[in-house]
């Protein structure tokens, strides 16, 4: 993966070019950045424009084949800008098998009793990053075929790092791992403290996170933040275009709804079909009117969809929300948005105030927090049910239409 395939990010990628550039490449960086950002892109792009053979610049010729990182530092005038993409190394690291290049990520056992290690799902890991290369960890273990099972990085993975990158590279002048979630590591990711803090030359650690919050202390000391932000919605919005081939009108409501996570705006394509307006107003008004046999209903027909259409029901309300505190705040006339949603954001403003509609949004936060740790769909659904109507229960009685 080369960076013209991620998408945006270019303030990143010149700070990461310029590293290279000066010689300045710290032997861990930690690339952090929420879901849908393109952490693991980036940091996969990154490999292989430190490995590659002939990396491309501005306004210079070519450097010549082979160079290393450091030849390449003193190079007078040479603005690198991407992996080449045509030399051996960029074949091989775009396909994810170049020798010097270790993966680690979350895995499941295949079968009782077994220590598994990230090369047992070797495969599967290349054609994941294939086909979703801005895919979060849920993803991927579904991909695997987790299901409701727990992933880990093992000690036994662990064990398998230290021997790895103990070994002489292949052909580059780096040896590189990419440890994929971190925050998959217990106390086992000790082992690899003294291997961080004194690795051997020429060694690259590229960890890539989400939440900086639950990954080991010890680990996180030793690395250099690279903080990936969210796309801007021009970016996202481009990106949908040429590569989900959307019209431009939709790409922009997407990548409006999304705020800059692409795996979102994925998500939302995906589901374009389900009418979430219908669904948001039978909901209301099962809470404000109908009562609870209607409420039973709904909870019963939600239940049975997947954690995925679940959650993008929850982000859209959220969604709603915002627009409509926006509406209260700026002004009906001031704010672009679709017709179909401003009514519901007004409506949405008649039967609660800010105050409630913030407390509705943290309820609506907590539920796709427990969505995503497997919680029981009829009783998460049961209790947000009961929470929203006492948040409202303060409101005259309005029919949601």
């Amino acid at each position: 993966m080369s960076f013209a395939q991620v998408i945006g990010q270019s303030p990143v990628r010149d700070s990461l070019v310029e590293m290279v550039r000066s010689n300045r490449l710290s032997h861990a960086l930690l690339f952090l950045g929420s879901e849908g950002s393109g952490a693991l892109p980036m940091a996969l792009a990154f490999s292989q424009f430190v490995v590659c053979e002939k990396r491309t610049r501005e306004g210079a010729a070519d450097l010549r084949s082979g160079s290393s990182v450091q030849g390449v530092a003193g190079v007078a005038d040479a603005v690198l800008k991407d992996a080449c993409g045509a030399c051996p190394s960029c074949l091989k690291a775009s396909r994810l098998v170049h020798p010097d290049i270790h993966y680690s990520y979350p895995v499941i056992p295949k079968k009782a009793g077994d220590k598994p290690v990230s090369s047992d799902y070797s495969t599967e890991w290349r054609e994941f990053i294939r086909q979703y290369p801005y895919g979060n960890a849920y993803d991927w273990l579904q991909f695997i075929g987790a299901e409701n099972k727990q992933g880990n990085i093992t000690a036994q993975e662990c064990n398998e790092i230290i021997h790895k990158l103990s070994l002489k590279s292949f052909e580059s002048g780096y040896k590189i791992l990419i440890l994929w979630m971190p925050e998959y590591l217990g106390n086992e990711g000790n082992k690899l403290l003294k291997l961080i803090e004194e690795p051997p030359p020429d060694t690259l650690f590229l960890l890539v996170a989400e939440n900086e919050s639950l990954i080991l202390p010890t680990i996180l000391s030793r690395t250099q933040l690279v903080r990936i932000p969210l796309p801007d919605t021009e970016d996202i919005a481009a990106a949908l275009i040429d590569r989900a081939k959307l019209g431009a009108e939709q790409a922009r409501q997407v990548a409006v709804l999304c705020e800059g996570n692409y795996h979102e705006a994925l998500q939302l394509i995906r589901h374009a079909d389900d009418d979430w307006q219908a669904v948001l107003r039978e909901w209301l008004n099962a809470i404000l009117k109908t009562g609870p046999v209607a409420q039973v209903k709904w909870i019963e027909e939600i239940s049975k969809s997947g954690r995925e259409r679940q959650k993008q029901f929850l982000r859209y309300f959220n969604h709603l929300l915002e627009q409509a505190v926006r509406l209260r705040c700026i002004g009906e006339g001031q704010l672009p948005i679709p017709d179909g949603e401003k009514d519901i954001a007004l409506r949405l403003n008649k039967i609660a105030d800010i105050g409630q509609q913030r407390a509705i949004i943290d309820e609506l936060d907590n539920a796709s927090y427990y969505i995503e740790r497997n919680a029981h769909a009829k009783m998460l659904f049961h209790a947000l049910t009961i929470k929203l109507y006492h948040i409202l229960a303060e409101r005259k009685v309005t029919v949601v239409r």
